[in-house]
C-alpha cells in the first residue's frame, strides 16, 4: 500500500459510537412508523424487538470479524479474507446495494418532509440540495463529520424526547389507546407468523447503521482491533432499547388514528393528537434535523467500501484516490453521491420500495459475514469456541434466511437482478485476474 491508499486514523471509542448512532439515527422509528405499524397489524413493539435479536447475532459476527479484517472494505474484506477473492467480490458487490441505496433513501425521506411543509417545490430540488449539502460537509475530512454527529445525535434524542412525552400527554388525554397498554408488544387476535416476519424485514432498516462503523476500521486510533466490535455491539444495543421505548409510546398513540399517508404517519400522528403546530414542528425538525445531518454518515459508509474496491482493483482504481490533505476518499465519495441522487430521483414517490430493496443488499451482505466466520474460524480453524464461532453465524444465517421470506416481490427481483449483475463482472474480474486485496497493519 501507498501513502496515497491509506486514511487518516484519527476516531476514538466514541466517535464510532456517535458514527453509528448517527448512521442509524435516533429518529428512525418516526421515518417508516406508518409502513412498520400497518404491516405488523399494531404490534410495532413485537417487531423491532424481533428485529433488535436478529440483527445480534449479525452484530457479533461483525465485531468478532473486525478483529481479524480490520479494513474499510467492511464485508467485502470479510469474504475476501475467508472466502476467495470471487465471494468476497460478490459480498461487496451485495452490501453496495445497501450502502448506496441508504443514502438515497435518506434523500427522498428529507424530500418527502419538505414537500409537506412547501408543497410548490418539486421533491427533486430538495433531494439534489440535500446531496450537494452532505458531500460539502463530508469533503473536509473524518474529523469534521465526527463533530457533526455529535450535533447531530444530540439533536435528535432531545426531538424524539420532546416528541414521546407531548405522546404520553396525549394519552392521558384521552387519544389512543388512553394510556401504556402492552398491545403494541403482543395481541394473539393481531399475531400473524407471516406479516411479523414481513415487518421485522422493514425494522431491520432501522438498524442498519451499526455494520457500516466497520467500514471505519482504517481510521482508529492505537493498535487496539476490539475497539470497532465493541461500539458495533454497543450501538446496537443502545438504538434497540430507545426505539422500543419510543415505539411502545406512539404504537399505544396511534390505536384508532387514521392516516392519509403511510409515508408522512408521524407528521399525522402529531398533528392529530397533540396539535397542528406539533406536526409542523416535527416535519422542520425532522428536516432541519435528521434529513441534514442522517445523510453525512451514509455517504461516508459507502464511500469506505467502494474505496477499498477500488484499490484492490475490484471497481475502477480511481475510486481509491485520497485528497492529499483531507485524506478523505473524494473520487469514490463523489461517485456514489451521483449514483444516490439518480436513484433517489427515481425513487422519489416510491419510499417504500426503496426500503425493501436497501434490505435485501443488506441481508445479502450479512448472509456471506456469517459464512466468512463459520468458514475461517470454524472449518479452516477448528475453532472451540464453540458460541461465537459457531452458534452465533448459523443463527445469523437462519435468521437471515426467515427475514428474507418477508421480502416484497419487487425488491427480490431487484436485488437477484443486482446479483447477476455483480456475477458475470465478478466472472471477468477473475478471467483478468484482478486478485489482490490489501489488509491495512
Amino acid at each position: 500500500m501507498t501513502p496515497a491508499a491509506t486514511l487518516q486514523r484519527s476516531l476514538t471509542y466514541w466517535d464510532l459510537i456517535l458514527y453509528g448512532l448517527a448512521y442509524i439515527s435516533p429518529s428512525a422509528p418516526l421515518t417508516t412508523l406508518g409502513f412498520i405499524y400497518t404491516e405488523a397489524d399494531g404490534l410495532i413493539v413485537l417487531a423491532y424487538i424481533m428485529g433488535a435479536i436478529c440483527m445480534y447475532f449479525t452484530a457479533k459476527s461483525y465485531a468478532i470479524m473486525t478483529e481479524t479484517v480490520p479494513t474499510a472494505g467492511s464485508v467485502y474484506g470479510f469474504a475476501r479474507f475467508a472466502l476467495g477473492a470471487f465471494p468476497g467480490f460478490i459480498a461487496g458487490w451485495m452490501i453496495l446495494l445497501d450502502y448506496l441505496l441508504i443514502p438515497a433513501f435518506i434523500y427522498v425521506m428529507f424530500a418527502v418532509a419538505m414537500g409537506t411543509l412547501i408543497p410548490a417545490v418539486d421533491r427533486s430540488v430538495w433531494i439534489i440540495l440535500l446531496v450537494c449539502i452532505s458531500t460539502g460537509v463530508n469533503w473536509y475530512g473524518i474529523r469534521v463529520t465526527a463533530g457533526a454527529n455529535f450535533i447531530a445525535v444530540a439533536l435528535q434524542v432531545i426531538m424524539v424526547v420532546g416528541f414521546v412525552a407531548l405522546g404520553v400527554v396525549a394519552l392521558h388525554r384521552g387519544f389512543g389507546s388512553g394510556s401504556l397498554t402492552l398491545n403494541p408488544v403482543f395481541r394473539p387476535a393481531a399475531f400473524h407468523v407471516g406479516k411479523m416476519f414481513s415487518a421485522t424485514s422493514l425494522v431491520v432498516m432501522s438498524f442498519l447503521g451499526f455494520d457500516a462503523i466497520s467500514t471505519l476500521a482504517e481510521e482508529v486510533k492505537g493498535g487496539d482491533r476490539r475497539v470497532v466490535g465493541r461500539a458495533i455491539v454497543a450501538v446496537l444495543i443502545i438504538s434497540a432499547a430507545f426505539f422500543v421505548l419510543v415505539t411502545w409510546v406512539l404504537g399505544n398513540l396511534m390505536q384508532g388514528v387514521a392516516f392519509k399517508d403511510p409515508a408522512t404517519a408521524a407528521y399525522d400522528l402529531a398533528g392529530i393528537t397533540i396539535g397542528a403546530w406539533a406536526g409542523a414542528l416535527l416535519a422542520w425538525g425532522n428536516v432541519l434535523i435528521v434529513g441534514l445531518s442522517n445523510a453525512l454518515p451514509c455517504q461516508v459508509g459507502v464511500a469506505r467500501v467502494v474505496f477499498a474496491m477500488g484499490r484492490d482493483g475490484q471497481l475502477p482504481r480511481i475510486m481509491a484516490r485520497v485528497h492529499p490533505t483531507y485524506r478523505t476518499p473524494y473520487v469514490s465519495m463523489l461517485s456514489t453521491a451521483a449514483i444516490s441522487i439518480g436513484v433517489a430521483l427515481y425513487m422519489e414517490n416510491r419510499l417504500d420500495d426503496l426500503t425493501s430493496i436497501v434490505n435485501f443488499g443488506a441481508l445479502s451482505g450479512f448472509l456471506l459475514l456469517h459464512v466468512s466466520v463459520l468458514a475461517h474460524f470454524g472449518w479452516r480453524n477448528r475453532s472451540r469456541h464453540w458460541f461465537i464461532h459457531w452458534v452465533v453465524p448459523v443463527i445469523g444465517i437462519a435468521v437471515v434466511l426467515a427475514v428474507f421470506s418477508g421480502m416484497s416481490p419487487l425488491a427480490s427481483k431487484v436485488g437477484l437482478c443486482w446479483l447477476a449483475v455483480g456475477l458475470v463482472y465478478g466472472g471477468f474480474l477473475k478471467v483478468k485476474g484482478r486478485e489482490e486485496f490489501h489488509v491495512p497493519i
